[in-house]
């Protein structure tokens, strides 16, 4: 589970291995094994990679479905907005 949801998300933020391995400071070698199951990251890697991606370590983990976005500088207007938002896409 965590190999292809750092892989996922990764994608989606539109981060190359080379990129997402610059930001932890590691190689594109120790990504690329993540990616593939080969090895697991500490669980200090592990932390921050939750960090980059604002998602938590049970997510990636594949122990909670639900991945989170960060708010906490905006308006209670504005959480609004974004709830409206996502209330109208599970509908469709």
């Amino acid at each position: 589970m965590f190999s292809s949801r750092i892989k996922e998300l990764r994608i989606s933020t539109g981060l190359n291995q080379v990129d997402f391995a610059k930001k932890l400071s590691v190689t594109k070698q120790s990504v690329s094994n993540w990616e593939n199951g080969n090895i697991q990251p500490s669980i200090d890697m592990l932390v921050k990679i939750a960090t980059i991606f604002s998602v938590s370590a049970d997510y990636l983990l594949g122990l909670d479905k639900r991945s989170t976005i960060d708010v906490s500088n905006l308006t209670e207007k504005q959480k609004s907005h974004i709830q409206s938002i996502v209330d109208d896409i599970r509908n469709k």
